[in-house]
């Protein structure tokens, strides 16, 4: 029989990002839970700022009965002379029975003791409360809080809690407090309970109370709000979905406004105002042909006819902030950008000042430059790098952190420096997550990694490698960055032999250290079967352009339909060739061709070696098509034959064909 369930926990506001950033496990471990009850069945999960809600609309009223069956010791060992051993004395006390009622069965070949019980299954409602204990203690929100006399703790005081199996009251309590058949609506519909006569009322109730309990509803409620907005007004709402997720989980009655701002802070650079709305306010941006216009859209939690004191309190508000943003910027003008101070300010314990750590990304720049010899002009790059960090010590950048690097790109053009200037300065430091643009210029792109290469160094020259998932300098990041850079760029970098020429300022480590950590993120990074990335490193190539070349090249190749026939082939002959030494020279002399196979294999292969392509993918795709002339070879030719001198012929034929596909992989490690 089926009934449905409710279960509410009422709760003060809910912080939102550590709300959100828990969301995808709350069901997985409410699933987990109810697996572990054997009382898994379809449920919803709903959420306000004020409340947790789980609707099952048909809700098992008990588990179903089961079996459980038990194996004990074999028979010879479980009775001696007739006797009950220990071991069936003991296995018949875990069944709870006599050892009379004790059976044989058989188990891997062998007869053994064997008991089976049926198992009536338990009614829900007398499950339900440690089901919703479990789930709660469950939830890990990072920071949690202990109110009343309560023992446990959690992410804020529970409040309300009602638990209805249809319209009953399930007998529940949590952190003190007792299932009651009521909940609350929006605070300014009504201050006080309201009571629910059964599951489905409730829903009504909310409704009618002001709550739109449905995240995914208010999601659309505030998105179609923006766009009758824009309509009206003619404007464009800057949508970022983190923030517009933080307001769906803040808001009960979400209802997106129109606000202003004085025309003049629109003086400011756009990241600075923008920053001030969405990080205090979270206030969402407003466009008019592509510019920012002094308006912005606030989502209103109100319940009201009138929003008019609700856009004039925000609009109260907001006028600090960008007042103290404008007060920031023009003082930062007269000051100028300049890097005294710098040397005050710590990078990390054993690296010196932040001042050091900008003489050693100039000398990774100036070399990286003279690698790349980009178009562009050395001066500027020794410029951008010798102000890359000068914006740490403005006031803007103090109150606005995240602004680093964007500020020091304006106030470097205020200053009268060059674009390019400005512009590695304000890219320096992307990118800055997987999604996150790249900079956009060559000259950026040198800057970029050298901030990141110098972080990267450094702290492996004084042994601060990550561990586990700890990454206080985010160096896995840094890698991907890399990574990304030079594939944007086409910037070819060796993390062994490049890597050496900038280690001339760091104090001596172990480098493969720092190999192995570069290849590990390479792994990660290429979202491919990973045993194409380890065939391709295993061929030892490091040189990050062309690893991703060589993957891309193998991935498609071993995507098409006859790859697992040819990996056969020329597994057996990496097989053959495992005793070789690859790195030596490997002469095939003609003469001593014996078979009409290892001629035409040797021509074959020749015409392979003879061509030029334009791709590491139509190279291996000429030497696997190799692959019918080896199978003939095999088919005809003994390898190990007799005469040494045509033994080791033949296997330097092989082995010289091998050698041609492991400069780009090693395709035996390939698992299809």
């Amino acid at each position: 029989m089926l009934k449905p369930l409710l279960i509410e926990i009422g709760v003060e506001e809910l912080p939102a990002v550590p709300l959100l950033k828990q969301l995808e496990n709350i069901e997985k471990k409410y699933v987990d839970i109810l697996q572990e009850y054997s009382l898994l069945c379809e449920f919803e999960f709903y959420y306000t700022p004020r409340r947790l809600v789980l609707w099952h609309p048909e809700f098992k009223l008990s588990q179903d009965d089961s079996t459980e069956e038990f194996f004990g010791a074999p028979t010879a060992v479980a009775f001696k002379d007739g006797e009950a051993t220990p071991a069936a004395l003991g296995f018949a006390k875990k069944c709870g029975v006599s050892i009379d009622e004790i059976g044989r069965g058989e188990k891997n070949g062998k007869e053994v003791l064997y008991y089976k019980k049926d198992v009536k299954g338990q009614a829900s409602e007398t499950l339900l409360n440690e089901i919703i204990t479990k789930w709660i203690m469950s939830l890990d929100f990072g920071k949690s809080m202990r109110w009343a006399s309560n023992n446990e703790s959690f992410i804020r005081p529970i409040r309300w809690l009602n638990v209805m199996l249809g319209d009953e009251l399930v007998d529940a309590e949590l952190f003190g407090v007792k299932s009651d058949k009521h909940t609350f609506v929006h605070r300014i519909s009504n201050f006080e309970s309201i009571s629910i006569g059964g599951a489905k009322e409730y829903f009504n109730t909310l409704k009618e109370g002001g709550v739109t309990l449905y995240q995914d509803q208010r999601r659309k409620d505030i998105l179609d709000a923006f766009v009758k907005l824009e309509k009206d007004n003619g404007v464009k709402i800057e949508v970022d979905e983190d923030l517009l997720d933080e307001v769906v989980a803040i808001t009960e009655n979400p209802t997106p406004l129109l606000g202003s701002f004085d025309e003049e802070f629109l003086t400011l650079p756009p990241e600075v105002i923008i920053t001030s709305m969405k990080e205090h306010q979270r206030y969402f941006p407003v466009f008019k042909d592509g510019k920012l216009i002094n308006k912005f859209c606030v989502v209103s939690n109100a319940l009201t006819n009138d929003f008019s004191d609700v856009i004039e309190g925000n609009e109260r508000v907001l006028r600090p902030r960008l007042a103290d943003g404008l007060f920031f910027w023009e003082n930062d003008l007269k000051n100028g950008l300049s890097i005294d101070g710098l040397e005050k300010v710590a990078f990390f314990k054993g690296l010196g000042s932040v001042k050091d750590k900008i003489e050693r990304e100039s000398k990774i720049a100036n070399k990286l430059f003279d690698i790349y010899t980009p178009d562009a002009n050395k001066d500027d790059l020794n410029t951008a790098i010798s102000l890359a960090k000068a914006d740490l010590m403005s006031e803007m950048v103090y109150e606005f952190t995240e602004l680093q690097g964007v500020m020091g790109g304006y106030y470097a053009l205020k200053a009268g420096h060059s674009q390019e200037v400005a512009t590695a300065i304000s890219e320096q430091y992307l990118p800055e997550g997987e999604d996150s643009e790249l900079p956009s210029t060559k000259l950026s792109a040198i800057v970029a990694m050298s901030l990141k290469l110098d972080t990267l160094i450094a702290l492996f020259s004084i042994n601060q490698i990550p561990t586990g998932s700890r990454d206080p300098f985010a160096l896995r990041r840094a890698v991907n960055g890399i990574i990304r850079i030079t594939e944007s760029q086409g910037f070819e970098f060796d993390i062994v032999n490049t890597v050496k020429e900038l280690l001339d300022a760091y104090t001596e480590f172990d480098l493969s250290k720092l190999e192995a950590f570069i290849l590990e993120r390479v792994k990660q990074y290429y979202k491919v079967n990973p045993s194409i990335v380890e065939a391709v490193l295993a061929s030892g190539e490091r040189e990050l352009l062309a690893i991703g070349k060589k993957i891309e090249a193998l991935n498609n190749i071993a995507n098409s339909d006859n790859f697992k026939e040819a990996t056969s082939t020329f597994k057996r002959v990496s097989n053959i060739t495992k005793d070789i030494d690859l790195t030596k020279e490997m002469p095939v002399n003609e003469s001593l061709f014996e078979e009409e196979a290892e001629k035409v294999l040797n021509a074959e292969f020749n015409k392979a070696k003879a061509d030029s392509y334009e791709s590491y993918e139509q190279e291996l795709d000429a030497l696997l098509s190799l692959k019918p002339y080896l199978d003939k070879f095999f088919e005809d030719v003994m390898v190990n034959a007799e005469d040494e001198k045509v033994r080791d012929n033949r296997k330097s034929l092989v082995a010289n064909i091998y050698k041609s596909i492991l400069n780009i992989a090693d395709i035996k490690e390939v698992s299809i």
